[in-house]
């Protein structure tokens, strides 16, 4: 099973009870083979231009494990779905992903090496005096 991220922006008038419409996209995921592993949910965002009519979209991401055969059906269920206005799957690219973490990790155990000499070259000027 691969690991997909998957961008869906539900119509704005379901900011209040989106519930249902998470629970049903979901589902449409789960019935595709697909797991959930981890939900994002960024809330109502101004749209960068006017889809189907609408200004705002509620921004939700999730994290899927699934074969790649449910990804097809996946598109085609979500793109009749009333409550999703536009959806984008990807496929992240972990090796980068965990190289940019590792990279992260090397830059602050330096800023903390950096740290530790400043705080002792203050510590020595004070036993000069």
């Amino acid at each position: 099973m691969s690991q997909y991220e998957i961008a869906v922006l539900y119509h704005p008038d379901l900011e209040v009870d989106l519930t249902k419409a998470e629970e049903r996209v979901t589902k449409i995921f789960t019935d595709n083979g697909g797991k959930v592993t981890k939900t994002d949910n960024w809330g109502k965002r101004k749209l960068a231009y006017p889809i189907k009519r609408n200004e705002h979209a509620v921004y939700v991401f999730y994290t899927v494990d699934m074969p790649g055969e449910g990804v097809k059906k996946v598109e085609s269920t979500l793109n009749i779905t009333d409550e999703v206005i536009r959806y984008l799957i990807v496929k992240p690219d972990l090796k980068a992903i965990a190289k940019a973490e590792a990279a992260k990790a090397e830059k602050a155990q330096k800023a903390a090496e950096r740290g530790d000499k400043a705080d002792d070259s203050e510590d020595s000027e004070d036993t000069e005096e």
